[in-house]
């Protein structure tokens, strides 16, 4: 997998069965990418890439004119910058080619639904947020993308929409004008690119991932509790756990998950509308986009991909984009920390394994697991729970010393979410917590906490004000 942000590079030439599968008729590079079949190798005449002076051949310009007619009339009636279609259709066909389009048995079917049913039932006791699936799944690798897409549109548009205006942008004048009409094919073919690079991520990410909430992102539909049971086969081979132990601790933490996606009705949009802010702060380079440009010949997609990975183009992150990165990076932690604590009280006497289960899950994501390394192709950000341990820390301590009721009420209103700084000083914020809440139970003592803060504020600035006045007295 590559390492480049959505949008900034081809899809390996040399990658087996996606090489045939990116290849028309006759073996030619499919212009998923940026090559264009039948294209010369100079290029198209005032574009660039194109030798001064250089001549077309009008068999072959009709040619590639042809198969491109063929390819945007696939997108047509599209719109946005990414073809959703196109990503489906070749995610599909990736995963039916490896088997992963098959439903789960109705074996598997009852097996996860009596898992999830027994993990709520141990879930009850170990936190205040009621049940939130209004039902459950067991999804093949195919179903998952295709119950994913909405989201992954939602948080892939802002970026794909920034990098297909930037290349327009970065065209030189003369190139614009000798294109003429072609611009208006930009899009479409850009959208193509997108849904393309898109598709072979979810065919890769369907294939590994173990239930709706493994991202950390509520990406399946709201109150449905669903896990991929051929993947959670994969994941337990090896482990040396029991088939059913494993299912149940995963149905545990996908079931905790939507408890409380369903009961903090704050959170979900609290996390999407962060990754949206990070990806729509996107800058791209327009300058090395022009001087790439300049050096590129564009019916060559192995040089143009070699540039891509070259990171002349990897755009830095502006200061707006750090602090939404910091916000959704502690967010993520405590979401993850808080499911942490409260599987492993629900779990941690009943199952064997559930300590060396949690161990694993944290380094599975701790280490860059499929979900993270697959977002951060997509959209240029690491979902990753970076202080998953230091917010697990800090909901211990607020569970041992306000209960489980007083810890599930911090997720009441965003403004009582602990900060970064907070998961620094887990005692510290629980301090705080109680008194706050001390503050709820007697009025009278708040009031007179907050008169005697008065009067402290007051008598230093009487001093401070003394000893600005002392000097001018003499």
């Amino acid at each position: 997998m590559t390492d480049q942000p959505f949008g900034f590079s081809a899809p390996d030439p040399d990658e087996g069965d996606g090489r045939k599968r990116s290849e028309g008729a006759g073996g030619q590079q499919n212009p998923f990418g940026f090559g264009l079949p039948g294209m010369p190798p100079g290029g198209i005449p005032g574009l660039p890439g194109m030798p001064p002076g250089g001549s077309l051949d009008m068999g072959a310009l009709g040619q590639m004119l042809s198969q491109l007619g063929q390819m945007l009339s696939q997108s047509a009636g599209q719109s946005g910058p990414v073809n959703y279609d196109v990503a489906k259709q070749i995610a599909v066909q990736q995963l039916i080619d490896s088997g992963g389009n098959l439903n789960p048995s109705g074996q598997q079917d009852t097996a996860v639904a009596d898992a999830v049913r027994l993990a709520e039932l141990w879930l009850d006791p170990a936190t205040a947020l009621p049940v939130g699936a209004r039902s459950t799944q067991s999804w093949s690798a195919m179903t998952w993308v295709e119950q994913t897409l909405p989201a992954w549109q939602r948080l892939c548009d802002p970026v794909a929409q920034r990098v297909s205006g930037a290349w327009v942008d970065a065209l030189p004048d003369e190139a614009r004008q000798a294109a003429g009409p072609l611009l208006s094919m930009v899009g479409q073919m850009g959208g193509l690119a997108f849904g393309s690079q898109l598709g072979n991520a979810l065919a890769q990410l369907g294939a590994e991932v173990l239930t709706s909430t493994e991202v950390g992102l509520p990406l399946g539909p709201e109150g449905v509790a669903a896990l991929v049971p051929a993947n959670v086969e994969k994941f337990t081979e090896g482990l040396g756990r029991p088939a059913s132990e494993v299912l149940v601790f995963l149905a545990a933490r996908e079931a905790a998950h939507q408890r409380l996606f369903a009961h903090v009705p704050w959170l979900r949009q609290r996390l999407m509308a962060t990754v949206e802010e990070f990806a729509s702060g996107i800058k791209v380079d327009v300058a090395a986009l022009e001087n790439l440009a300049g050096q590129i010949d564009p019916s060559n997609p192995t040089a143009l991909e070699e540039a891509m990975g070259s990171g002349v183009l990897n755009p830095e992150h502006s200061p707006e984009q750090k602090a939404a990165l910091a916000r959704l990076e502690t967010m993520l932690a405590l979401v993850e920390g808080w499911v942490d604590v409260v599987v492993g009280d629900a779990v941690g006497d009943r199952l064997p394994g559930a300590d060396a289960l949690r161990e694993t899950l944290r380094r599975r994501r701790a280490s860059g697991g499929p979900a993270e390394q697959t977002f951060a192709t997509l959209v240029g950000l690491e979902l990753r729970p970076r202080r998953l341990r230091a917010a697990a820390a800090l909901w211990r301590v607020m569970t041992d010393q306000h209960g489980i009721t007083g810890r599930d009420s911090v997720w009441e209103h965003p403004d009582l979410i602990p900060t970064a700084e907070d998961l620094d000083d887990p005692l510290g914020f629980a301090e705080r917590w109680g008194q706050d809440n001390a503050d709820l139970d007697d009025p009278i003592a708040a009031i007179q906490r907050a008169e005697e803060a008065e009067r402290r504020e007051q008598g230093k600035d009487e001093k401070d004000k003394g000893s600005d006045e002392g000097p001018a007295r003499d």
